[in-house]
């Protein structure tokens, strides 16, 4: 990516802020996102109120799917176009891509008046700034370790927490003995490889995540541990319902919100959905850490890049920018869409049960430095690792990679292909 940005895009930016700087402000954000399922709309239409009261109208260029590839797509195609959107939704290692290319806006003096130096984790930070200037404005903190379960097919089978790999194994057994579907999944890369994040969490351990999945260290990559968190992929695999493959993630969500499904590994994306569905936590639900994980945060964050757009369109981006990092909004916006802010003096007193863990959760973690950007998500590596280590695991997950040892030896050479 980033060869062609430094041409293609950089000619393509020039020709459209000639002439602009002149031109009366275009009352407008025009924003890019794959934010279409219930629960992340209703999110999103927080901040289009919030913007809609300061005099702006917004213009949606949503890309559905849920893991953000399609967007990313489209955005390249609109970069290369020079029709650059306000700004676009966007993890971690492209908006330093982007960055990279000198395609993307200066919200520095936003920023200072704001205070986000202050307040936003420098987990986000390295994200977010490039080169000492702030690039893109992060909406919200994701983890993606969780446990989703429908209480009322808990009580029936009498499951409880599970605290161990096998607590789940034997949890999800117990489902499969009341004819209930015991794992919602989709089958679609992006799901596989976010439950897979946990998975090695949960086998291998904080410091072994972290050398594996962020170091890219190759001696971990290579190791028993990891042949360890494919057999317990392999194991935790079996108990997905034959209709899995394909399915977006919010349709699996939806199995586990009306009891067709006891359990969901997925991000805290997946609580947006139960709450837009009006299920309140500890009566309807439950959210637990992936067990063996408590402790740590596997994370990814939203965030807005933003483009280095013609003068004219400058105002709405600013007024984009500080409406994101609000307290007001970041508190609205994430009570909606299951996620924790991303600044770090936003009260909890609006959350829920799950998001009070979430936000107590995420503090501990950054203290103890036990928060570890999720390889599947765009936070663990670049994107072309990332990428690699999807296809590793689906086409294990698939039946296209037969065994453990196969699975590991094509893991190591696929990351180191992709570096």
């Amino acid at each position: 990516m980033r060869k062609f940005m430094m041409t293609t895009a950089v000619a393509a930016l020039m020709v459209a802020g000639c002439g602009a700087a002149h031109a009366a402000d275009v009352k407008e954000v025009q924003m890019l996102h794959w934010w279409t399922s219930g629960g992340e709309a209703a999110a999103l239409n927080v901040l289009k109120g919030d913007l809609a009261k300061e005099g702006y109208a917004w213009k949606d260029v949503p890309v559905a799917g849920g893991g953000g590839d399609a967007a990313m797509t489209a955005l390249k195609a609109m970069v290369a176009a020079g029709t650059y959107p306000t700004a676009s939704q966007m993890l971690g290692y492209t908006v330093l891509d982007y960055a990279q290319a000198g395609v993307m806006g200066d919200l520095t003096e936003t920023a200072k008046k704001e205070g986000w130096d202050k307040s936003v984790p420098a987990a986000l930070q390295k994200f977010s700034v490039y080169n000492g200037k702030w690039v893109a404005a992060p909406v919200n903190v994701h983890s993606v370790n969780w446990l989703w379960i429908n209480k009322a097919v808990m009580d029936k089978i009498g499951g409880k927490e599970p605290k161990t790999f096998d607590d789940l194994i034997a949890l999800l057994e117990k489902a499969k003995a009341a004819g209930v579907v015991p794992l919602a999944l989709g089958g679609q890369n992006w799901q596989e490889a976010t439950m897979f994040d946990s998975i090695v969490l949960s086998t291998g351990g904080p410091e072994f995540y972290k050398k594996a999945f962020n170091d890219l260290d190759e001696a971990s990559l290579k190791s028993d541990t990891m042949k360890k968190s494919f057999d317990n992929l392999a194991k935790i695999i079996k108990y997905v319902d034959p209709n899995f493959s394909g399915r977006d993630w919010n349709l699996a969500t939806a199995m586990v919100i009306k009891g067709d499904a006891l359990v969901q590994v997925m991000g805290d994306w997946a609580k947006g959905e139960f709450v837009a569905a009006k299920k309140t936590p500890n009566k309807d639900f439950l959210c637990y850490r992936f067990p063996g994980t408590d402790g740590s945060v596997i994370y990814n964050s939203d965030m807005f890049g933003m483009f280095n757009v013609p003068a004219d369109r400058k105002a709405a981006q600013v007024a984009l920018a500080t409406a994101t990092l609000s307290k007001s909004f970041q508190s609205a916006f994430n009570v909606v869409k299951g996620s924790v802010p991303a600044r770090t003096d936003v009260p909890d007193t609006a959350f829920d049960a799950c998001g009070k863990k979430g936000i107590a959760d995420l503090k501990a973690a950054n203290a103890g430095g036990t928060l570890f950007g999720s390889l599947a998500q765009g936070y663990g590596a670049p994107p072309a690792v990332a990428n690699a280590y999807k296809d590793v695991v689906s086409k294990f997950v698939h039946g296209q990679i037969k065994t453990s040892d196969q699975a590991v030896t094509e893991l190591v050479k696929a990351i180191d292909d992709a570096k």
